[in-house]
Formats: structure tokens, sequence, C-alpha cells
């Protein structure tokens, strides 16, 4: 279900995290579309935290280190990321006031980036939105390979860490299901929604 966005084409930061705490999430058709809609979709993804699978060939490469892992020092960076145009994947859904309202909320501490370096550059990156114990997955990058996944990883673990309980992906994909994520009804989603918002988790 969508419903276009009231014009003005600027998203207030407390609308968005009441958006959240009720199942909606926000998309653009395309960074160079002002207007904003509401998703709240029939089937929502999830990455049960007890249930991540990490292929062998990724495993690898996180005992090897390739990446230094950070966690919120370069929010800009990573939905500069997040946003490029890529090979499968020319338009993003990440508009201005997509950008703008994130970038509030990432400094009121309520959205979060997992970032991975190499050699000094950022090369990689996820970034979402947590409210109490429920963590909701924005979008990922990769400027090389297996570097969203590693950041992917690492975002699973800390969550687990912390007492988190839901981790939303929104939808699945193929990539993610490789990763152990499932569809889920709505009714069920917004069950696991209101008992992951009954407490609190600091990420």
């Amino acid at each position: 279900m969508t419903r276009p966005f009231a014009p003005g084409y600027r998203i207030d930061p407390d609308l968005l995290i009441r958006a959240y705490a009720s199942g909606v999430f926000p998309m653009s058709e395309s960074a160079d579309d002002p207007e904003v809609f509401w998703v709240r979709p029939e089937t929502r993804g999830i990455l049960p935290l007890d249930c991540l699978h990490i292929p062998r060939s990724l495993a690898k490469t996180i005992r090897k280190g390739i990446f230094e892992i950070r966690r919120d020092t370069d929010f800009e960076g990573v939905i500069d990321g997040c946003a490029e145009s890529r090979p499968g994947r020319r338009r993003t859904w990440i508009n201005g006031p997509i950008r703008e309202a994130f970038g509030e909320l990432f400094r009121r501490g309520n959205c979060h980036t997992v970032e991975a370096w190499r050699d000094g550059k950022l090369v990689g990156g996820l970034y979402g939105v947590s409210l109490g114990r429920a963590f909701f997955g924005e979008s990922m990058f990769a400027r090389e390979r297996d570097a969203s996944k590693v950041c992917l990883a690492h975002l699973v673990g800390h969550l687990a860490s912390r007492g988190f309980e839901l981790l939303d992906t929104q939808f699945t994909t193929e990539h993610l299901k490789r990763f152990g994520a499932i569809d889920v009804p709505r009714a069920r989603y917004e069950r696991m929604l209101a008992e992951a918002l009954s407490g609190d988790a600091k990420f």
C-alpha cells in the first residue's frame, strides 16, 4: 500500500520515526523525483538474528580481516555509496527528502551505519534505523568484492550482542535469502515489531 507524500517534499523526522514504529517506510521513484511515497508491504522481509548463514568464501574473507569495520563514522559517505548507480542498477530511490530526513535521524542517534574501509577508503557499507530492539535496514553498497556482505555479517553479530530482536530488511532478495532472510506476512511482522518496540537496546 502506498500513499503520496504531502506537498513540500520534506519528511519530518518525527513523522519518519512514527512511520517505522507503525511498520511503514518511505521510498521514491528516483533520486531526481522530489516526491516520497509510503510503503506497507503485504509481506515483509526479515533476517532472523539467530539464523545467519555465512557462505564459506565469505567466512574466509572475514577471517583474513581484509576490511576494517567501523560504525557511525561516515554517514554521508555511506548514503552517497548507496545512492550511486552501478551495474544492474542505474536508478536509486534515495532522493533529497530521504537523504535529508535520514541525516537528521543520524544526528539524533536513530540512524546508524556499518562501514567497510580498506587502505583509508570507504569501500562498502550499509545504513538503517534503530528503534527499541528493532533495526530497519535501508540500503547497502560495495565498491569491492564482499565489502557489503562483511558489513551485513558484522551488523547481525552486533545487533545480537546488543539485545536486538528484529532485523527488518523490508523485502527479500536472492542475495539476502542466501544469508537466511525470510518473508513473513504483514500481521505476523507487526506482532514481531510490537514486541521488539516494547523493549530497548543500544546500537
